[in-house]
């Protein structure tokens, strides 16, 4: 092997990560309040701030107690199971069969399905939509898998190859999320974005449905503590396959490759570690066994549903929305409006006795009388033209025609309102099961991290120390309004310029260029003396605590429900690369790890209690590092400065001072290959930098587009003030110079500790 010091690629061993320590979950009282809030808000509550608020320490503590209830479950019934012991030879094997053994079970029940699904368009609809509920969810257990606290493991990149190609390889016309929501729509079972607000609703979506899916956005919130349950959720979702069976598509990855994963996981982890893959499988596998009975019951109650009963839903579903426009129309003796109120909601429901006597009512209303051209006053309403256009769906407008049609031809059976009990009582289980978790490792905390070493520490290990998700915050917005100073001063900087101007995308774009050769090209010239060995060394520590998150500005813009603009997808393609798209060997964060090792700097993973004892790294260059750990637990919040950090972080990449320090460490014979991929992949023509300028020009014309040029300016401003919040650090050098010439006043405090 290559040794030390040698010039050549040092060997590093690979990072065999299968399981992260088990770590207390740190959470305030006033945490505490806010889950409980959550929790008692129902189903849909918990769902939406599962998949919304993944910034509040709330939402992590209602993850920690939805997956306390499902995992728990799933080691009960791992323990009942002789199939699902661990296997002491072929793991991979012995898990893909107990799979493919659940798989043969569903067949039959899936075809069953079919045949129900095949007795009327609204029965198909009615499974697929309820189905893509949980199938429009898949895979984002993997979403924030790669963070700090987990890369550069093994086992982390191969679940990261698989998540770039079920994003579509950063296309997301191309993901598999797309397709199966472009497959539903050509099914007639549309959906809107899982973001939106009524996506819930739209699906028509059960409890049971809900709360499963609450499951897998509850392992996407706390992936890195979770990471055996991960990999089982993952391959046994997937190897199943119950959505590319309903809907007739191909599977989105291989089964090959679900298979390596599996046996590299085996070969990497121990037994406890497998145990808890194990009953991860055995716990999806019965989840949707039980979904899929569901489905079985939904689309029986629809077969079976009497017209009178559909129309009820219809009604029921629209009335708390019938505005007093309605206050001349009058149905037997009494206003529209006052029978609307009339019905009342028990338990979420609508009161049927009240709503039974209304349909009576009304279908001996002279609103569905026939015309003499056939039609009737209700019908003409509701299609084009009519007052009440727009109202009901397609679909709906169907069902009220027939109903209609059959009122006019004389028939009057029983008004029955049979009630949709599907999976209700899966769903009473779960709510009660979630209800009574009480994780063991939950502690109440308001300490304060002593310094900033063990600040770095809960940032880097957020999942298990949401307490100081606050503080993180603050510490963020503090930095940032820091930073404004340089809108006045940053032309003097030695490497960038955060000097506000006025946007517009030629402006933008002038400024970059003009940042790129007069700050770190142009003065360009070659070392004639090389510093000596020590002064090199202290130079990349300056830059080595960074190096060790490089990334991690980026690494939860890509979460579910936030894809939805181009920009979004462009900034998860840039943190693809970063992450080296999966493979371990391109990995930044690995071309990190040989360098240090080339120079003989050995460090305990970031994670680790031991990192915060390191004695390599001094205590004064914290301050960069965890100004970029904080900003980016905030992706939402501080959308807008991490797309001006990410563009001032990518252009440094490239210039100066980057050949200087290739120049140095060739010369000592150390590894350049963490600054030689800088160099490269950060270029203004095509590379980072180019894109980080192309992604916001990408997010302002959307802006634009849909709030106007006005909006455009606040907009900007916090952009730019996340690019000065970048050059803030860098330099301070300048900084200090302009406070020694202020005469009033005193240095005001500021969150920089950096120099370069």
């Amino acid at each position: 092997m290559p040794t030390e010091r040698s010039g050549k690629p040092t060997f590093v061993p690979p990072d065999t990560t299968t399981a992260l320590p088990k770590l207390p979950f740190h959470f305030s009282a006033k945490g505490l309040e806010e889950a409980a809030r959550v929790l008692s808000a129902g189903p849909a509550g918990v769902f939406r701030a599962l998949l919304h608020d993944q910034e509040s320490e709330s939402t992590l503590l209602v993850a920690r107690q939805v997956l306390e209830a499902f995992l728990t479950r799933g080691r009960e019934l791992a323990a009942k199971s002789p199939e699902a012991g661990t296997p002491s030879r072929d793991f991979a094997a012995a898990v893909a069969a107990l799979v493919e053994r659940a798989r043969d079970e569903l067949a039959t029940e899936l075809d069953g399905l079919d045949e129900l699904a095949a007795t009327g368009p609204d029965v198909r609809t009615a499974v697929l939509r309820q189905r893509g509920v949980l199938g429009l969810l898949a895979g984002c257990w993997l979403d924030v898998v790669s963070q700090p606290a987990t890369q550069p493991a093994v086992v982390v990149n191969r679940l990261f190859a698989q998540h770039f190609a079920l994003r579509g390889a950063g296309d997301p016309r191309r993901s598999a999320r797309y397709r199966r929501a472009r497959v539903l729509e050509d099914a007639g079972a549309a959906l809107p974005d899982v973001a939106a607000a009524d996506f819930l609703e739209r699906a028509q979506a059960r409890d049971l449905t809900i709360l499963l899916g609450c499951f897998p956005l509850a392992l996407a919130v706390l992936p890195a503590n979770f990471l055996p349950e991960v990999v089982g959720v993952h391959y046994a979702f997937h190897a199943l396959g119950v959505d590319d069976r309903l809907l007739g598509t191909p599977p989105p990855l291989p089964e090959s490759e679900l298979r390596d994963l599996l046996a590299e996981y085996a070969r990497l982890a121990d037994g406890e570690e497998r145990d808890r893959l194990v009953a991860a499988v055995v716990l999806t596998l019965a989840l949707e066994r039980e979904h899929v009975a569901m489905l079985g019951q939904l689309a029986e109650f629809r077969k079976t549903q009497p017209l009178e009963s559909k129309v009820a839903e219809i009604f029921a579903r629209h009335a708390p929305l019938a505005g007093r426009q309605h206050g001349r129309i009058r149905v037997g003796r009494l206003p529209l409006v006052d029978i609307f109120d009339g019905f009342g909601r028990v338990a979420g429901r609508v009161d049927e006795t009240a709503l039974a006597e209304f349909l009576a009512e009304f279908r001996e209303s002279p609103y569905l009388k026939a015309r003499r051209d056939g039609d009737c006053r209700f019908l003409a309403a509701i299609r084009f033209g009519g007052p009440m256009f727009g109202i009901f769906s397609a679909g709906e407008a169907g069902i009220l025609a027939e109903w209609a049609a059959r009122v006019q031809a004389g028939e009057r059976p029983d008004i029955a309102l049979p009630p949709n009990t599907a999976g209700d009582d899966r769903a009473r289980y779960w709510r009660e099961a979630i209800a009574a978790a009480r994780p063991a490792d939950v502690v109440v905390s308001e300490e304060e991290p002593a310094d900033h070493r063990e600040l770095f520490y809960r940032l880097v290990n957020i999942e298990n120390f949401a307490n100081t998700l606050s503080l993180a915050a603050e510490r963020a917005e503090k930095c940032f309004q820091d930073a404004e100073i340089l809108f006045e001063h940053g032309a003097g900087g030695r490497y960038t310029d955060a000097s506000f101007f006025e946007y517009s995308p030629d402006a933008l774009y002038h400024r970059a260029e003009r940042i790129y050769w007069e700050k770190l090209v142009d003065p360009y010239e070659p070392l004639t003396e090389i510093p000596d060995v020590d002064e090199v060394l202290f130079r990349q520590n300056t830059y080595h605590l960074t190096y060790l998150i490089d990334g991690a500005w980026l690494h939860r813009l890509g979460r579910l429900g936030r894809q939805e603009r181009e920009s979004d997808s462009m900034l998860f393609a840039i943190y693809a690369d970063e992450m080296g798209n999966g493979d371990v060997r391109k990995n930044h964060l690995t071309l990190t790890r040989r360098a240090l090792a080339s120079m003989g700097i050995h460090l305990p993973h970031i994670r680790t209690a031991e990192f915060m004892d390191q004695d390599e790294l001094p205590d004064d260059l914290y301050g960069f590092a965890l100004q970029q750990l904080c900003l980016c637990l905030f992706p939402d919040r501080f959308h807008n400065e991490i797309l001006g950090y990410n563009l001032a972080i990518e252009m440094f990449g490239s210039g100066e001072m980057r050949l200087h320090e290739i120049q140095k460490l060739r010369h000592h014979g150390f590894d350049d290959c963490y600054e030689q991929a800088h160099l490269t992949i950060d270029n203004f023509s095509a590379g980072h930098a180019k894109q980080a300028a192309d992604i916001i020009v990408a997010y302002l014309d959307r802006v634009r587009r849909t709030s106007g040029d006005g909006a455009i300016a606040e907009e900007w401003r916090r952009i730019w003030r996340g690019y000065a919040s970048f050059a803030y650090f860098l330099e301070q050098p300048m900084l200090k110079e302009l406070a020694e010439r202020q005469a009033a006043g005193p240095v005001r405090e500021t969150t920089a500790e950096l120099v370069l």
